[in-house]
């Protein structure tokens, strides 16, 4: 429990189709980047240095200003052996930490049950946005879903189990190629995820918030107003769970990648300084993750499914910097003769935000035990 007497909360961000790090965290004084990306590249003169050989995207600027202020960890050579580059699979297996095997328990949904056991706080985990991701499930697990929270408290109950209804579609939609279609029937005749509950409480949220801050039009911009919306009204919630879509470069990357990383970073940018307005940053910490990086070569007009991508943890508590080694971009260290090697499981990122940022054993949350980095220059767990 923090100072102020407020919980620690998770904000998790997942960039959906692979972000491509490199061009994120550009390694912009190595010549082999250079000739392995002709056209795919992020010029040497463009890139904004953070250090002697790495420097973010010009794009990225905002989130090099929170860089700068010391609130970012950048999280170098993220994946898992044997990465997936299967868009479904590899979904699959971040949101249950099981490579190794089908799950039907979502790691944020195991945390979920931790934090409420006894499933008493409809809005202990709440997903913005449409359908519910496979992270946030788990039988008998409640998590509440909200597309427009605008509208959401003045629905009857007809529309919200209509919408609920909806979010079940999408996620039988999203997960049966990977799973299977009993898998997920039997998946959620079993899981307890009830959008209604809470909706009397989040009816009263958006007329609780006043902001001097300006967010963008785009979707996750407005998705982190409505987190902040929630957050500042003091309803309960512990973890927040947001995707942003479209980073499956394969095609056109230089004219689409720009934008992606100006949305996503300028929101993230916004939601600090509206947390740090209303007093509400000390108990936040941001997880932002993607499925995998792309590939050391670019294809003529974009990057294909690869690995050793990368993850930020954001938040007024971080001690910001470089965690993990960047992989190497030499030819002669290509994982598969085309691939960045990872250093930093993901499951040991994830154990991270559970164990030095939400107080709990993270061992069964993302099966198994994993190394983890240090990211935090003082954390809440412990506190009063």
């Amino acid at each position: 429990m923090s100072g102020n007497g407020k919980d620690p909360v998770l904000v998790v961000v997942q960039l959906s189709g692979g972000n491509d790090f490199m061009n994120t965290l550009v390694p912009y004084n190595e010549g082999h980047y250079y000739d392995a990306r002709p056209l795919v590249n992020i010029p040497q003169d463009e890139v904004l240095p953070i250090s002697e050989t790495l420097g973010f995207n010009p794009n990225a600027s905002r989130l090099k200003e929170l860089y700068d202020g010391g609130d970012v960890a950048v999280i170098q050579g993220v994946g898992y052996p044997n990465s997936s580059r299967s868009h479904f699979r590899g979904m699959d297996i971040l949101h249950t930490c099981e490579p190794d095997r089908i799950s039907t328990e979502g790691w944020v949904a195991k945390l979920t049950q931790r934090l409420d056991p006894q499933s008493e706080q409809p809005l202990t985990a709440v997903n913005i946005g449409r359908g519910l991701p496979r992270a946030m499930v788990a039988p008998g697990v409640t998590a509440t879903s909200v597309g427009d929270l605008d509208t959401y408290g003045l629905m009857t109950d007809i529309e919200l189990e209509e919408e609920r209804n909806r979010d079940l579609e999408v996620f039988k939609r999203m997960y049966t190629p990977a799973v299977g279609a009993g898998l997920v029937m039997d998946y959620l005749r079993q899981t307890g995820i009830d959008s209604l509950a809470g909706a009397d409480i989040l009816a009263e949220v958006p007329g609780m918030y006043e902001s001097s801050v300006e967010y963008g039009s785009n979707p996750i911009a407005k998705a982190l107003r409505d987190v902040a919306r929630i957050h500042t009204a003091g309803v309960g919630t512990r973890i927040f769970y947001t995707n942003h879509i479209g980073w499956d470069t394969h095609s056109h990357q230089p004219q689409q990648h720009p934008g992606l990383l100006r949305d996503v970073t300028s929101a993230l940018a916004d939601f600090m300084t509206d947390l740090r307005e209303h007093d509400a940053a000390e108990e936040v910490a941001i997880l932002v993750f993607t499925e995998f990086g792309r590939r050391m070569k670019d294809n003529g007009s974009g990057t294909d499914h690869g690995s050793g991508g990368g993850a930020f943890i954001i938040g007024a508590n971080v001690d910001g910097g470089l965690y993990g080694e960047y992989p190497s971009v030499a030819p002669k260290d290509w994982l598969n003769g085309e691939d960045l090697k990872h250093s930093v499981d993901f499951r040991g990122v994830y154990g991270t935000m559970v164990e030095q940022w939400m107080g709990e054993d993270p061992q069964d949350i993302v099966v198994g035990d994993f190394e983890q980095v240090q990211p935090f220059e003082r954390t809440l767990v412990g506190a009063n």
